[in-house]
């Protein structure tokens, strides 16, 4: 099934660039893979290099990288992908974002529990932008 059917809201409200990221990386994944979860998995590691999730929508990052250590270390890296938050940033940027998205006691947050806040913060907003 073309990308453009399996692409999730998420992306459908992000910038074109994103949509088309994720897009080729889908349709190579199924041409590779076949359809199922690892084409979508590959779209959103393709898509994951160059954008985070920021509320119900993804946002161009500064600098494209890997956005957490699963993405840095691959396919069969321990750890845990982190939902499209860029957990790779500085902490001055997860801060940024968490004011974005008006998390509460963001200023007394370490990085990790900034990561784990934005999280929080992405799901209920997609939550919320779903019962729209």
């Amino acid at each position: 099934m073309p990308a453009s059917k399996e692409m999730p809201d998420t992306i459908k409200r992000s910038p074109k660039h994103a949509q088309s990221i994720w897009s080729k990386a889908h349709d190579s994944a199924v041409d590779e893979y076949g359809e199922g979860e690892r084409a979508h998995r590959t779209a959103f590691s393709a898509l994951k290099h160059e954008y985070e999730k920021v509320g119900d929508h993804w946002e161009k990052k500064d600098k494209a990288g890997p956005s957490d250590r699963k993405a840095a270390g691959g396919r069969n890296s321990p750890g845990k992908t982190r939902g499209g938050v860029n957990a790779n940033a500085s902490k001055q940027h997860l801060y940024d974002v968490a004011k974005k998205l008006d998390i509460s006691g963001r200023s007394t947050m370490d990085k990790g529990q900034l990561v784990d806040a934005i999280e929080k913060a992405n799901r209920r907003e997609t939550r919320k932008a779903r019962e729209k």
